[in-house]
């Protein structure tokens, strides 16, 4: 089958790869009808996430047709349509039974590469990484996809893919993101990053009674998308961010912010820019967190910052002297796709929110290279490249 694989740092190419095999009983073969390119997949192209390997195939937004179903899986059968989470996760462990999908203890084989990094192993993850499982990823023709029985959402309708498929990450990880605010009628949110997943915590943040959002970006075609949310933008190129977020609150601060950008985040003072860049290069931080440090000095006394800009590592110069003499509380996570694709398919349905506004560009898979060029250099106004098998 073709493939989208990882042939070096700030290289992919589509190759021919074996077609995936069953290898338990609640695995699933499913053909890929729709994919995604993420911008956490620029994180593994960049080469800031560790334990990529040549070859590695990418890719963890997909959904399409099962094909194949071992004899575990007694919930989908081959025919059925179906959106497949990101995460890995089995079902029945302690994370699992409290809706924590993203920390299923089962699903990762490699968790002793995971837990040398990060304490304890987080859930397994298609198409990102050694150390999450060395998963292949959906941007291919098929995918293996375990504990089938668990993650893919049946779509039993004529809604197309470009509606469904986000459901697979960035829809359910940007509603998140506006849920761990713990949003309340009147309140303000202000969102870092207007990318996709930005765009959909602004969409989801006015779903769950926010009064006011405020995205903040530098891209001109960033900001007029998330205009289209209803938020209002500010170009952190433009105007200096915490003096206009205290102006547009009336001195207060949002009452939570939400980081959407994460590791690789730009700061437009060279000398910032620099300092993390340096630090990057030197291998003693694996992150630029300007964002997050920005997100947690804006907000109010009291208030939440919300974190789902992906981070691999570690970061120097945290603010926590902030964080706790205001009395912050930072919610953070990757998402728990599994706990939001019903309902959040039921608002799509309803016609509460088309999340396909997000997408800017549909090319074949065997154009992916192309469309990796585009995305992680916003060429062509690229927001979003969705690709079909």
């Amino acid at each position: 089958m073709k493939a989208i694989v990882w042939t070096g740092r700030n290289s992919v190419e589509v190759q021919n790869v074996p077609d995936p095999e069953m290898l338990n009983a609640r695995d699933a073969i499913v053909r890929v009808t729709s994919t995604a390119i993420c911008g956490s997949d620029l994180h593994l192209v960049d080469g800031y996430i560790p334990t990529v390997k040549k070859g590695d195939i990418l890719g963890h937004e997909f959904m399409g047709e099962v094909v194949e179903v071992g004899p575990g899986v007694r919930n989908l059968r081959p025919g059925d349509r179906v959106v497949v989470p990101f995460t890995i996760s089995c079902g029945a462990c302690f994370a699992c039974e409290a809706e924590l999908y993203s920390l299923c203890e089962n699903s990762n084989p490699n968790a002793g590469m995971a837990e040398k990094l990060m304490g304890h192993s987080p859930a397994g993850i298609f198409g990102y990484s050694h150390m999450l499982g060395g998963f292949p990823g959906g941007q291919a023709e098929y995918v293996r996809v375990p504990f089938a029985d668990v993650g893919p959402i049946k779509i039993e309708d004529d809604l197309p893919d470009e509606k469904v498929l986000f459901l697979s990450d960035i829809f359910p990880t940007g509603f998140m993101g506006a849920e761990m605010c713990d949003i309340k009628p009147g309140q303000t949110i202000a969102i870092w990053g207007a990318g996709p997943v930005g765009q959909l915590a602004a969409a989801s943040a006015f779903l769950l009674g926010a009064d006011r959002v405020i995205v903040i970006d530098r891209f001109p075609y960033r900001l007029k998308r998330a205009q289209r949310t209803g938020a209002e933008v500010l170009d952190y190129e433009e105007v200096n961010v915490l003096d206009a977020l205290r102006d547009m609150t009336g001195g207060r601060g949002p009452d939570a912010c939400i980081d959407a950008v994460g590791m690789e985040a730009h700061h437009p003072t060279p000398a910032m820019y620099a300092y993390d860049r340096t630090k990057q290069a030197a291998r003693l931080e694996t992150e630029r967190p300007y964002a997050l440090r920005e997100a947690i000095m804006a907000c109010r006394n009291g208030g939440v910052v919300s974190v789902i800009g992906v981070y691999g590592g570690l970061i120097d110069k945290f603010p926590m002297g902030t964080v706790m003499n205001r009395s912050l509380t930072i919610r953070a996570g990757q998402c728990h796709v599994q706990r939001y694709m019903r309902p959040l398919l039921d608002r799509i349905r309803s016609g509460e929110i088309d999340p396909s506004f997000v997408i800017s560009h549909r090319m074949p898979l065997n154009e992916a290279p192309h469309g990796f060029e585009l995305f992680k250099n916003k060429m062509d106004d690229c927001n979003k490249v969705v690709l079909t098998t």
